[in-house]
């Protein structure tokens, strides 16, 4: 972990409480490397208030070739394909290959509370909906005043 990290983490645990899975959740991350893979390309986009939408550039993938699950608050998403799988397709020997359809493995940290409402792959684009579930606890009241 770089010691700017550090300095922002020492500041801040003092000042919360309740909070040391977020803490742990981001020490390890700046403990790991972060592959500098940017294959396939994505978007976030929010799509709503508490809504939004990952979008991951598939061209020449098959929702057959696809896996998208979560667990412990990662999303994953994958290929069950490789470059080697590929070498023919329905008209012949390729040529030359400038659609790339290797494999691939995404991941994404989502909040505990986010939820994933669903991926759909339509066009070359695989979009997964989530949407952040705020429970009433947290929602804003109004406290009367006697």
């Amino acid at each position: 972990m770089t010691n700017k990290a550090l300095s922002i983490f020492n500041q801040l645990r003092p000042l919360s409480v309740g909070f040391d899975d977020v803490f742990n959740h981001f020490e390890s991350m700046f403990e790991r490397d972060f592959p500098t893979i940017n294959y396939p390309p994505y978007n976030i986009v929010r799509t709503g208030k508490n809504a939004y939408d990952i979008q991951v550039a598939l061209a020449g993938f098959n929702k057959k070739d696809i896996d998208v699950s979560v667990e412990n608050g990662v999303l994953t998403i994958e290929s069950k394909v490789s470059d080697k799988d590929e070498t023919k397709d329905e008209t012949g020997d390729t040529i030359y290959k400038g659609i790339s359809k290797r494999y691939f493995k995404r991941q994404f940290t989502i909040a505990d509370d986010v939820e994933i409402n669903g991926a759909e792959l339509k066009d070359g684009l695989l979009r997964v909906s989530m949407e952040k579930i705020v429970p009433e606890s947290k929602k804003l009241k109004t406290i009367e005043i006697k």
